[in-house]
């Protein structure tokens, strides 16, 4: 059996908005899922929209987090983030599985970002699984298939919810809000309370709410890829 190979993909946007405050991706929804992944044996590259180094969000430098602490101070994890590849340039037959890393750096690059709907639609055409954590989905969002069908239309679906987002005081700050539109293109939405975990599996789609959802993320895509892969 040849080896797995999945893609996590970043966001390279650095601003919140007009606010001018920094922001980034979110560790924890890089560091939990590259664990899951790489502990299964799962070979793991990091992509972004415009590639190179990726921005992190600082606020979510948690080293008292152990696997936070363990990627951090990984050389070769690291040096994946400084020079991520390229998502537009990435060929989707090279995966098995696509998963959008949070941080609400995403809300600006990862909707219609360059090379989301072909790698995306690409990865899950193949038989492949695509997954994403909190702000993530934005990717998701508006992704379509062969068939002219969103991928999310009809799909058991998580994402940060609008209830987070205004608890974080961002819901006029963002272009738009995750789950408000999950729902607008036919995903039907789940959500658990402010802040707790919650991974839905539909299929070959893996989607989770929020930071608490990363490391079930991660191993629900390898539970998922294990199963292809027997079959």
């Amino acid at each position: 059996m040849s080896l797995l190979k999945a893609l996590i993909v970043v966001t390279s946007h650095s601003t919140l908005g007009a606010t001018g405050k920094p922001t980034g991706y979110y560790l924890p929804e890089v560091s939990h899922p590259y664990a899951a992944l790489a502990e299964r044996g799962i070979q793991v590259d990091i992509a972004s929209i415009a590639g190179g180094e990726a921005p992190l969000d600082q606020k979510s430098l948690d080293l008292t987090d152990p696997v936070n602490a363990a990627f951090w101070g990984d050389a070769e994890a690291r040096a994946k983030l400084a020079k991520t590849l390229k998502l537009a340039a990435v060929d989707p037959a090279q995966y098995d599985a696509i998963v959008f890393a949070g941080g609400h750096g995403t809300m600006w690059d990862f909707r219609g970002g360059a090379g989301v709907q072909e790698v995306t639609a690409g990865i899950y055409a193949r038989g492949g699984v695509v997954a994403a954590v909190c702000h993530g989905p934005a990717a998701l969002i508006d992704v379509k298939l062969a068939s002219g069908k969103y991928l999310v239309d009809g799909k058991d679906v998580a994402g940060f919810s609008d209830d987070e987002e205004r608890a974080a005081a961002l819901e006029s700050v963002v272009p738009f809000l995750v789950e408000t539109e999950l729902k607008r293109h036919g995903a039907r939405y789940s959500k658990a309370g402010l802040w707790k975990a919650h991974v839905v599996v539909d299929g070959r789609l893996v989607t989770g709410q929020n930071p608490a959802s990363a490391k079930g993320v991660g191993e629900a895509v390898a539970a998922v890829l294990s199963a292809l892969s027997a079959s």
